[in-house]
């Protein structure tokens, strides 16, 4: 079966006028004789911003191959997309107007290919599960208790990514239900809010501060810390930036993890603190304490989130299970986060 990839490499592009959506691009008449890689070239020059990069880590061609396409493209289109200096590729206004249309177009290819493969295997019962990485060993065992309950002839398949990514496979049809933060950009997209978590303060327990019962953000933050990426974590991130503005703090940040269990890792080796979602105790080694945080303490929203287009009988009778798999993760966390604090400190 050919993948969107594969698709998106032979067939055509019928791209959105600027200022029509998806829904209405069937009325127009503006159908460009372009490949669809040319698009998807395009697109990764424009979000890496430089064409070497593109080439070699989205891409895997060489840059001469890469130049050329783009020159096709521009030449199809008679604008120019891109301005070529020392320092990359910068968009022009053309450019910038192309971006999101082209993104929409490659977009609507791969929930194509989604939908398509979804009803070639609408005889079996498939629920594809779509976890922020880290999450997958808190929520997934209660995941398959409801399932082996009320759904035991359901095939599961799990992936385990950030939140962003997250969202565009729930966009592209390629998950079915994920465990993420909340992002009301996309209006196809719903949410359940499962919980909101406290941030608490992950501490070595060689650390003086873990030999304290709370810890003070200006006495967390006066040193090194260790924080998730802003690309991979962006709303974890962000809030733990405007809490250390809130508490007059700039982060001085050693080390960036990609999701929680690179960052527990990186406690844990390195010696250094972090800012983590109350959830994350349960990933905790007993070389890593948590400590709640005194004053006012930042949240993070988790949500389980659905594309709203997606008629799956299975889908909503796993939504119809949700409340009862908030009381026994929140049950569990609440003993896990009792185990994490009552561990004695012992000196290293």
């Amino acid at each position: 079966m050919s993948s969107p990839k594969h698709l998106a490499n032979r067939a055509y592009a019928t791209l959105l006028p600027l200022g029509k959506t998806l829904s209405s691009a069937c009325h127009t008449q503006w159908v460009w004789d372009m490949e669809l890689r040319h698009l998807r070239y395009f697109v990764a020059i424009a979000e890496e911003g430089n064409l070497t990069q593109a080439a070699e880590r989205r891409l895997h061609t060489a840059q001469p191959s890469l130049s050329r396409q783009l020159r096709d493209l521009e030449t199809e289109l008679g604008v120019k997309l891109l301005l070529r200096g020392p320092r990359g590729v910068q968009l022009t206004a053309a450019g910038r107007a192309f971006l999101d249309p082209a993104r929409a177009a490659l977009l609507q290819v791969e929930a194509a290919a989604a939908a398509a493969q979804r009803a070639a295997r609408s005889e079996r019962a498939i629920l594809v599960f779509g976890f922020l990485a880290g999450y997958e060993m808190i929520w997934l065992p209660d995941v398959m208790r409801v399932l082996r309950e009320d759904l035991a002839s359901v095939e599961v398949v799990i992936r385990s990514q950030s939140s962003p990514e997250l969202a565009e496979g729930l966009l592209c049809g390629k998950i079915d239900v994920a465990f993420l933060r909340p992002d009301k950009g996309e209006p196809v997209l719903a949410y359940r809010t499962l919980t909101n978590e406290p941030l608490i303060a992950a501490i070595p327990r060689s650390h003086p501060l873990a030999a304290s019962d709370s810890v003070h953000p200006q006495d967390l933050m006066s040193g090194p810390l260790i924080t998730v990426a802003r690309e991979t974590a962006p709303y974890l991130r962000a809030a733990v930036e405007s809490y250390a503005a809130r508490s007059g703090m700039v982060l001085n940040v050693s080390h960036e993890a990609e999701n929680l269990t690179t960052a527990i890792s990186l406690i844990a080796s390195t010696g250094i603190p972090c800012l983590l979602p109350l959830s994350a105790v349960n990933l905790f080694p007993p070389s890593v304490v948590a400590r709640p945080l005194k004053g006012p303490v930042p949240t993070v929203a988790l949500a389980v989130g659905y594309n709203t287009t997606n008629a799956s009988e299975v889908l909503h009778r796993f939504l119809d299970r949700i409340d009862d798999l908030v009381k026994d993760v929140t049950r569990r966390t609440a003993a896990s986060v009792e185990a994490a604090e009552d561990r004695p400190i012992v000196a290293a």
